[in-house]
């Protein structure tokens, strides 16, 4: 593998690919912080989009009964 200095001989294809690979041994513990909030999110607005979970805040024909007990 060649020095840092040395990179007149490589390509560009293989340029990028060594600085995309530098850049993501760099930032790894925020691209994994990024993908776990991003994953809650969609766990979280998935599991509050259904209307079970809304049910609890529907008022009921019955009356101006809040508590279901």
């Amino acid at each position: 593998m060649a020095r840092r200095g040395e990179t007149r001989n490589e390509s560009l294809l293989t340029r990028a690919v060594v600085a995309v690979f530098d850049f993501v041994r760099r930032a790894e513990f925020e691209i994994l912080l990024f993908l776990f909030f991003f994953i809650a999110y969609l766990v979280f607005k998935d599991i509050t989009s259904r209307p079970e979970y809304n049910q609890m805040f529907v008022k009921k024909p019955g009356g101006p009964e809040f508590w279901p007990f």
